[in-house]
């Protein structure tokens, strides 16, 4: 019997991930914000994960209910059109999309997997070191790309620290018709919808991840496009922009602590 935890597991992919694991009789723990939508069975975390406090929240709750975690997915996200920022001061799909995954990830007591469901692969230079908050010339997609370009290095800077005990999974599902949740203009609403009309149902969407979950890959870090593997030893996965983003996203949740407290 596997015990999984789900963030984004009401939804989607994080859905029918949670159903076809209590189907087979394991435990599964899922972190969303609407408890009407979670899987009968499933044990059901709210919280919103832009925000750093929730995300130490339920890091507590799940180490003391779940101590001993078989694989934590990682598919929560939200796109935003416009540039949004959360009362702790970060910018939305930052917070979501990436910041959420950091802490899960470091946070859980030690999980033996973990599958970060993102977009592995793409080019360092989609991070703005300069402007991480998106200040100057927002854009919604930037932001996606950045928060998977991060995802990228979240996933080389955990392997070297955590890799004798947790193995790291970076996975791209590819195009699957999902709700596709977010705050869409117009242009990028239609976008999405001709996107949901070609994508792959979700039960065919999630295969890849089932088997990932069943049998994880040996290496501390692995990244998928679907079934095919895609290199790590390249410089998308650069180790010195890792351990750069790691630094950076340390010195963001101290001082957003801060201010959070003041």
């Amino acid at each position: 019997m596997k015990t999984l935890v789900i963030s984004g597991g009401t939804d989607g992919m994080g859905r029918a991930l949670a159903r076809t694991y209590l189907e087979r009789g394991d435990a599964v723990a899922v972190i969303g914000r609407d408890r009407t939508k979670a899987v009968p069975g499933a044990a059901f975390i709210p919280a919103d994960l832009s925000l750093i406090s929730e995300n130490r929240r339920v890091i507590a709750e799940i180490n003391v209910r779940f101590p001993a975690v078989d694989a934590l997915v990682l598919c929560a996200r939200f796109f935003r059109t416009h540039r949004f920022v959360t009362a702790e001061g970060v910018e939305g799909t930052f917070a979501l999309d990436y910041l959420s995954r950091f802490l899960l990830s470091y946070g859980l007591t030690a999980p033996r997997l973990i599958v970060n469901v993102s977009g592995p692969g793409q080019p360092t230079e989609l991070v703005r070191w300069d402007d991480l908050m998106l200040e100057r010339g927002y854009d919604g997609m930037a932001a996606q790309f950045q928060a998977g370009k991060a995802n990228d290095l979240l996933g080389v800077a955990f392997a070297a620290r955590h890799g004798d005990r947790t193995r790291y999974v970076l996975m791209h599902p590819g195009g699957v018709s999902t709700s596709v949740a977010g705050e869409y203009d117009r242009a990028t609403a239609a976008h999405v919808a001709r996107l949901k009309r070609h994508g792959l149902p979700v039960e065919e969407g999630i295969k890849p991840i089932v088997a990932l979950i069943d049998d994880p890959p040996a290496e501390p870090l692995s990244a998928f496009m679907r079934e095919r593997r895609i290199s790590v030893d390249r410089p998308a996965f650069a180790p010195a922009a890792a351990e750069r983003l790691h630094a950076r996203t340390l010195e963001l949740i101290d001082s957003s602590a801060r201010s959070s407290a003041r």
